[in-house]
């Protein structure tokens, strides 16, 4: 009798203790989750302005005779983006340059283009720091000439298009290399015929709002 007690009480024991363990072991509190930083993505929304240099290769056809009006161009350029997520950026921007392109045509003159500007729409595929876009709109220069019959000047108009990538070296900075083809159309110097396009490189720092 003594021996049974004995046991059965070792075996409640034994019991009591696995379901002691059982319980601690589910009972102890979890480990609290390990924290991810998470990078926040770079926006190109807002304003923006800056500055640009480059290079211009013009071809002109001045009283049915071809030349080339090449030459170094600076100017400045301001614009809005706005976000529509996905990747997706749209825009608007202007310009306003200055090319140093002049010529001089066999048995006509000395012409020029100085001046120049445009408006244009942009759409872009941003990758974070970057920003890939193609743009296009108006565009218009101003011409001059000097021939035997006088000096004068014309406002050609006409259409530009091109791309190129922003890249953000900062929060509020970034830089920008572009192509871009001019067609300034056609004008009048003193009853002599113009006709100018242009094809551009450009590099340029600008600071977003």
């Amino acid at each position: 009798m003594m021996k049974s007690i004995l046991l059965g009480s070792a075996a409640a024991l034994a019991i009591s203790t696995s379901a002691f363990a059982a319980d601690a072991i589910y009972e102890a509190p979890a480990e609290p989750p390990i924290a991810v930083e998470t990078v926040p993505q770079f926006s190109w929304a807002g304003g923006y302005a800056g500055i640009l240099t480059g290079y211009g290769w013009g071809d002109g056809e001045v009283a049915g005779l071809d030349e080339s009006f090449d030459g170094a161009r600076f100017g400045g350029f301001a614009g809005y983006n706005w976000d529509l997520g996905n990747q997706l950026v749209v825009g608007v921007e202007g310009d306003l340059n200055y090319d140093w392109n002049d010529e001089t045509v066999a048995g006509v003159g000395d012409f020029e283009s100085g001046l120049n500007w445009s408006a244009r729409a942009r759409v872009g595929y941003a990758m974070d720091r970057a920003l890939l876009y193609v743009a296009g709109g108006y565009t218009g220069t101003n011409i001059e000439g000097n021939t035997a019959a006088g000096s004068f000047d014309d406002t050609l108009h006409g259409w530009t298009i091109g791309g190129g990538v922003d890249y953000a070296l900062t929060d509020r900075m970034f830089t920008r290399v572009e192509y871009r083809y001019n067609d300034f159309g056609n004008g009048n110097l003193g009853g002599t015929d113009v006709d100018f396009s242009q094809h551009t490189v450009n590099v340029g720092l600008a600071v977003k709002f």
